[in-house]
């Protein structure tokens, strides 16, 4: 479950982003507003992910899937222009993130019987 509440923190960070853009400074109320309710969304998502998912993994997981995205979102939707440094410096964030999960801190004994005790009392 607390990948799903990440999974959605995550979404709610990308339509928070993307209305900041639409937002226009912050000079359009409606995109304005949609940039509040998203980005409480997104905070209120992540903290209940950190109940078992540890804050170094959580948060590698958060930005580094919501750079990407946004890249994305930002050359599909706003239709900006996307250089070779970017490619290169999403996939590093990938590999990143990929380390993080693959052998950070959050994998030892410990943590996991952190992550079960943490589980049992959700």
């Amino acid at each position: 479950m607390a990948y799903l509440y990440l999974a959605l923190s995550i979404a709610g960070e990308l339509l928070g982003t993307s209305m900041i853009k639409a937002s226009d400074g912050f000079t359009k109320p409606l995109p304005t507003t949609g940039v509040i309710i998203s980005f409480v969304f997104s905070f209120f998502f992540l903290s209940l992910s950190l109940k078992v998912i540890p804050l170094n993994m959580a948060y590698a997981i958060w930005s580094g899937v919501g750079t990407a995205a946004t890249v994305v979102i930002s050359v599909l939707i706003w239709k900006e222009k996307i250089t070779a440094g970017s490619i290169v410096g999403i996939l590093l964030i990938i590999f990143g993130v990929a380390v993080l999960n693959l052998y950070g801190p959050g994998h030892s004994a410990s943590a996991e019987q952190t992550t079960a005790a943490n589980e049992q009392s959700l």
